[in-house]
């Protein structure tokens, strides 16, 4: 730990005299800038409608949590020039906590406070445990379409926060009421903000566009409020302003006497509410990771990732703040504007500590509107690369899985939407992995011989008798979608047999089963077993065995033969078909008479190849005199 802390104030030190002092102070505060407008709109989304009174405690909770982790992540974290933030998954999980928590007046507000408290200690052990044991490569398969389904559910369900944020209804059935005079002006400057500042963004990708065009707007804001005539008062009863309710500065948000407060009960029961936290913020690691490895084009180490965010979340909780993670743009950005240090992240952090100090005073100018405009911004770039860039990429099969995603995010909830994409992405899955072929190979004795060396009548023998061996070589995993095509091919194969037949199995290049697989495998060995087939396994695993053992009566289990590899099972087939043959081909019968005159031409070829030998060896015969030299 000694080492390591030398090792980081030595880096600090060689690049606060470098030439990245000047970009990562300009990329750091760039980015702090853009962070304060983001965090204090996801600050006063959650803690509205009956914690409105509260949004400046509400603001300084998520200020200093973006703080700490703004700071430990970029101290600690593997990437140098990391920025972390509250991304909008977090903020629609952390607006239900809020919103539902069980608890009135003054409690109601202190217990909210807590319960996310909870949930950034939670989360930050959670994530110190997958880096400590190394789990981060156990995590990092989710798949691609349930990603991208929930970043476009996340991004819609920001945007009708939004419209509820100022004061329009975004149930489809009141469409039409958000039309009428008196409540347009409610949303809709909030709107055209957010969708001119998501155009003017993407078409100029110039970070200086949000700090600047909030500045102009709540300017702006103020001189048609002015030229109204109405006050600031008035404005903040209307709800057209935020209404600050912090004396001084916005943190501490919790003291140790309002735990007194705290109504236990009511956090009991927000359990799954934060343990959805926990989900979201791991997957928000996962995501944000991958998408800054290729952003930046550099392996990055996730489960230090991991103990950067959880160690970060930790020190945010204890702090009386909420949990944030790496994200993606503004961590970009150290890169785009060559600040790839950690002073970026540190200065970052500075911007938003100072905003903490600053009091709420600032809050009080900022218009409600301008608030449901910076989310919708933000849940159209989340719109934008779940839904829009995902359909020019990926087929209709898997961009429906992103539609049902977002669908039911919408409409039903968020672990509904990702449970049902997991479902969905896996029973896809396997319907495609249940089409590829569980045989590598077959082949019958005939086609191909075993390595042991045989007579020319034994290799006739097989040459009549070899296709009474059928061989399978089965390859990948096979389960229940699978097995159901492979037992019919086997059925098939003893079905066609005129004659007793032996059947090998080679489980060399299989890796596993599940219980549907061994099961139905079962099944069809145990008929093919009564119907007389001898069964030859080879290359079998410890499980698969113990699984036959199993679902197998003892009569029938005793009867399969093992074998180590597929040539010694071919063997031994071989070995029973010859036996057979002998022990109906009686002495000058017709059989020994038919294999003399197939093994005939075979017999020649030997006898002429021994004649060639035996030449060479009599004209060698000079070159193998032993001679003595002194």
């Amino acid at each position: 730990m000694t080492a390591s802390l030398r090792e980081l104030a030595s880096e600090l030190r060689a690049d606060a005299v470098s030439v990245k002092t000047i970009p990562a102070l300009s990329a750091g505060f760039t980015s702090g800038l853009g962070l304060l407008v983001s965090q204090v709109a996801f600050g006063s989304f959650i803690f509205s409608g009956v914690l409105a009174s509260y949004s400046s405690q509400g603001v300084g909770l998520i200020l200093f949590g973006n703080f700490a982790a703004c700071l430990l992540v970029a101290l600690l974290g593997s990437y140098r020039g990391a920025i972390a933030g509250l991304s909008p998954a977090l903020v629609i999980v952390m607006a239900t906590i809020a919103t539902t928590m069980e608890a009135r007046g003054q409690a109601l507000f202190v217990t909210a406070a807590s319960a996310l408290v909870i949930g950034a200690i939670a989360t930050g052990l959670g994530c110190l445990m997958v880096g400590r044991f190394r789990l981060a490569n156990l995590m990092r398969f989710i798949p691609y379409p349930v990603a991208a389904g929930f970043v476009s559910g996340i991004g819609g369900a920001v945007c009708l926060a939004a419209m509820s944020l100022m004061g329009a209804n975004p149930a489809w059935r009141a469409a039409l009421e958000l039309l009428e005079p008196a409540l347009l002006w409610t949303w809709l400057p909030g709107a055209a903000y957010g969708i001119a500042l998501y155009a003017a963004m993407k078409r100029w990708a110039n970070p200086l566009i949000l700090p600047l065009s909030v500045i102009a707007a709540i300017g702006a804001y103020h001189l048609v409020l002015g030229a109204l005539e109405i006050s600031g008062d008035e404005a903040r009863t209307l709800g057209l302003l935020l209404t600050g309710t912090a004396d001084g500065g916005l943190w501490p948000v919790l003291v140790p006497a309002d735990l007194v407060h705290v109504e236990w009960a009511a956090i009991t029961g927000q359990i799954p509410n934060i343990l959805t936290l926990m989900l979201i913020a791991f997957i928000g690691v996962i995501m944000n990771v991958a998408g800054l490895e290729v952003a930046v084009n550099q392996e990055l180490d996730w489960d230090r990732e991991f103990k950067a965010s959880g160690f970060a979340s930790i020190v945010a909780g204890l702090g009386g703040g909420t949990v944030a993670t790496l994200i993606v743009p503004a961590s970009l950005r150290s890169k785009l504007f060559k600040a790839a240090t950690r002073w970026t992240g540190v200065v970052a952090a500075a911007v938003i500590g100072a905003a903490l100090f600053f009091g709420d005073g600032m809050l009080e100018l900022v218009p409600t509107a301008l608030i449901g405009g910076v989310l919708i911004f933000a849940g159209m770039g989340m719109l934008d690369e779940g839904l829009v860039r995902c359909r020019k990429r990926l087929p209709w099969s898997e961009f429906g899985i992103i539609l049902v995603i977002f669908v039911i995010i919408i409409f039903f909830g968020l672990i509904e939407g990702v449970g049902a994409g997991v479902v969905a992405t896996l029973a896809f899955f396997a319907v495609r992995l249940s089409r590829v072929d569980a045989i590598e190979t077959r082949f019958t004795a005939r086609e191909r011989h075993s390595n042991k060396a045989r007579p020319v009548p034994d290799r006739a023998i097989l040459m009549q008798e070899g296709e009474r061996v059928q061989a399978f070589r089965l390859r990948g995993y096979i389960f229940f979608g699978s097995v159901g095509p492979l037992i019919e091919q086997l059925r098939r194969t003893l079905e066609d047999s005129s004659h007793r037949a032996c059947l090998i199995l080679d489980f060399a290049a299989v890796s596993g089963f599940d219980v549907s697989a061994v099961s139905a495998l079962s099944r069809f060995l145990q008929t093919a077993s009564m119907g007389g087939a001898t069964i030859v396994l080879s290359a079998t695993s410890e499980h698969l065995r113990s699984g036959l053992a199993l679902n197998l009566p003892a009569s029938v289990s005793a009867g399969l033969i093992y074998e180590p590899s597929a040539d010694r099972a071919l063997e031994h087939c071989e070995d029973i078909v010859l036996a057979e043959w002998r022990s109906v081909a009686t002495p000058g019968g017709g059989r020994r008479a038919a294999l003399l005159e197939v093994a005939v031409d075979d017999l020649e070829r030997q006898l002429e190849r021994q004649i060639h030998f035996e030449d060479l060896v009599e004209e060698l015969g000079d070159w193998l005199t032993p001679r003595d030299y002194a």
